[in-house]
């Protein structure tokens, strides 16, 4: 009997692949220095290191006079000692805009503050190895990343959006073509995710034997590769049931049989997908929002953090491993509740 494929070991597996592909263009060092992260990182993790790395030696090969005299490849360990604090400082500038193969590329805050993390443990790595001399990432500060205001849906927008969601009306022609087969499955998902706040890999990870209805939870595999329960309300277990009587009717391919949510091609679906279905529903609903999966996992947060006020159990339910993460994210909340309770306590009476 062929052994079940777990979606987030077979993710795992593209990943290394990917991995090994990059580290064919990169100088040999740099297998010694993902080897030594390997057991605090994630696959994922990692491979985003190396994209990141790949496109610092690519500049530093283009723009810099000892670099460009030989291939990436051959670039020994010592040439890190010859790379100054100025060189990255116009490496950080550069990767604001850049093109490359036809493509114009953009990093913001955000995207600079990565990569740069990318650097910085790159060259910490081998500079407490004792490798080398200097640890000139350490002298450049991070981008200032200014507070987004978060993106969630209104109680009326995610009504409106689940009843689009069945009833298709919404929906372009050709879309709607599509609409019947997809309904159920459709909206089991996104009312899963508004309902339990699960990050879209791990919807989309998730296997039929991973809901249990005798409970009312989903077995989750978090960010970190550690397993969680997430238990769902009644509307979740409908919607689920519903969409269950369905999938137990479809034959799905080869390797794709213990997959939950299954593509028009009976495949395990996928994240894009996922983003995609959201924002074809979404787009319906808002056009001042640009919703994405993760918005309807901070629109869950906000829910339950209103409802109840306690953030340590939201950072409990979302999986956030640092509390401090969730405060964060919901300061604004924080500072409403504040303003209200200025006003609870009265002095005197009137």
């Amino acid at each position: 009997m062929e052994a079940k494929k777990n979606y987030h070991d077979e993710q795992n597996k593209l990943n290394t692949v990917r991995m090994r592909n990059v580290l064919e263009e990169l100088p040999p060092f740099c297998k010694q220095y993902f080897r030594g992260i390997e057991n605090n990182t994630s696959s994922r993790t990692r491979l985003a290191y190396a994209y990141d790395i790949r496109v610092f030696f690519e500049y530093m090969h283009k723009n810099n006079s000892f670099c460009s005299k030989m291939e990436i490849r051959d670039f020994p360990l010592s040439i890190l000692d010859r790379i100054t604090r100025e060189d990255l400082e116009e490496y950080m500038e550069y990767i604001s805009y850049y093109q490359k193969d036809d493509r114009e590329i953009t990093n913001d805050e955000k995207g600079k503050s990565r990569k740069l993390s990318a650097l910085r443990s790159f060259y910490n790595y081998f500079y407490q190895a004792e490798l080398i001399e200097k640890n000139p990432a350490a002298l450049i500060h991070m981008p200032k990343l200014h507070q987004k205001e978060i993106v969630r849906l209104d109680a009326d927008e995610v009504a409106i959006l689940l009843d689009q969601v069945e009833d298709g009306t919404s929906l372009t022609k050709s879309q709607q073509k599509y609409h019947e087969k997809t309904k159920l499955r459709d909206t089991a998902l996104l009312t899963l995710l508004l309902g339990t706040g699960i990050r879209v890999s791990e919807c989309v990870g998730l296997d039929l034997e991973d809901v249990d209805f005798k409970n009312n939870g989903i077995k989750i595999r978090r960010k970190g590769g550690y397993e969680a329960v997430v238990y769902f309300g009644d509307e979740v277990e409908q919607a689920l049931q519903d969409y269950l009587q369905q999938r137990n009717h479809v034959i799905p391919l080869s390797g794709h049989e213990h997959a939950l949510f299954l593509s028009m091609q009976n495949r395990r679906i996928t994240v894009r997908a996922v983003e995609n279905l959201v924002k074809k529903y979404a787009s319906n609903v808002t056009t001042l929002k640009k919703i994405t999966p993760h918005k309807l996992r901070s629109t869950y947060g906000t829910s339950l953090y209103k409802e109840t006020g306690d953030i340590y159990l939201v950072a409990d339910v979302l999986g956030h491993k640092d509390v401090n993460t969730t405060k964060k994210h919901y300061a604004a909340i924080e500072d409403e509740r504040r303003r209200k309770a200025a006003n609870i306590v009265k002095l005197r009476e009137p």
